[in-house]
């Protein structure tokens, strides 16, 4: 399947305004494979998993990232799929590398909202030129859907990054908290979608977003989103912890990330 019919102008012009925008079945073929990636990641996370439950303790929200090395649906996915040539049209980068890969689960009854934040401040990268695609496993309603301001990757600010559970991820960081969106959500463009299993949402690092809780009675909410990068992001180390943490990594403050936590999946 040619990329030409998985992506075209009006996809990558929304891209690029609004800081996001629904892509409509192109890995409907890679649901099968992701959600079996899925299922060996719940069945063995990592050191690194967050589990969180609702005040009634029903469903829970579970997060886990970086195992595409050590789970092969993962790698299957992040390799042979069409993913890294659909990001690079979006970001308007000849190359492509794997900033890493974050699974998200809500499972029936999961009363956990994911609030409303960046991912930029969290990440230990700057540049541009930056993509996520959140690939639903599971039909979303939109009431379950994950939601994005428009426009505000181009705000020029950064927002305090917090857990999901709302706890600061670092203390005293001098960042602005995010606005409170749902106290103003007419003052603000606010974009969702009802998506199919093997649709995507691509948004950009600087983009605010948050998703409602899964009330839905028996059905899950499975996401595998993949964060990749392109020609001018560069290493950056900040003060205080990071998310992914990346502990592993030696690359100096501004390098290109050359790096094996980093593949290159397509070069210019």
């Amino acid at each position: 399947m040619s990329i030409d019919s998985l992506l075209n102008e009006s996809d990558i012009r929304a891209f690029q305004d609004d800081g996001a925008a629904v892509l409509r079945g192109p890995f409907r073929n890679w649901v099968e494979v992701l959600a079996a990636g899925v299922g060996r990641n719940m069945a063995a996370p990592s050191a690194d998993v967050r589990i969180y439950t609702g005040d009634e303790g029903t469903g829970r929200f579970f997060g886990d990232y970086c195992n595409w090395d050590r789970i092969p649906e993962y790698r299957r996915f992040i390799f042979d799929s069409p993913a890294a040539e659909i990001a690079a049209r979006l970001m308007g980068s000849s190359t492509v590398r794997l900033f890493h890969e974050h699974v998200l689960v809500k499972e029936p009854k999961a009363d956990v909202a994911t609030p409303w934040h960046q991912d930029q401040p969290y990440y230990p990268v700057d540049g541009s030129q930056t993509c996520s695609l959140w690939i639903p496993l599971d039909k979303v309603p939109r009431d379950t859907s994950p939601e994005f301001v428009a426009g505000s990757h181009r705000w020029g600010r950064w927002f305090r990054p917090e857990r999901f559970n709302k706890t600061p991820l670092n203390e005293d960081d001098d960042l602005e908290p995010v606005p409170d969106i749902d106290g103003a959500r007419s003052q603000y463009r606010i974009l969702g979608w009802a998506l199919k299993p093997g649709d995507a949402i691509a948004f950009s690092y600087g983009t605010i977003h948050g998703a409602p809780a899964n009330r839905q009675p028996t059905n899950a909410r499975r996401a595998f989103s993949l964060r990749l990068v392109g020609d001018d992001a560069r290493w950056a180390k900040r003060k205080g912890v990071t998310s992914p943490p990346f502990r592993r990594v030696t690359l100096a403050h501004g390098a290109v990330m050359d790096a094996p936590e980093f593949p290159l999946l397509r070069r210019g």
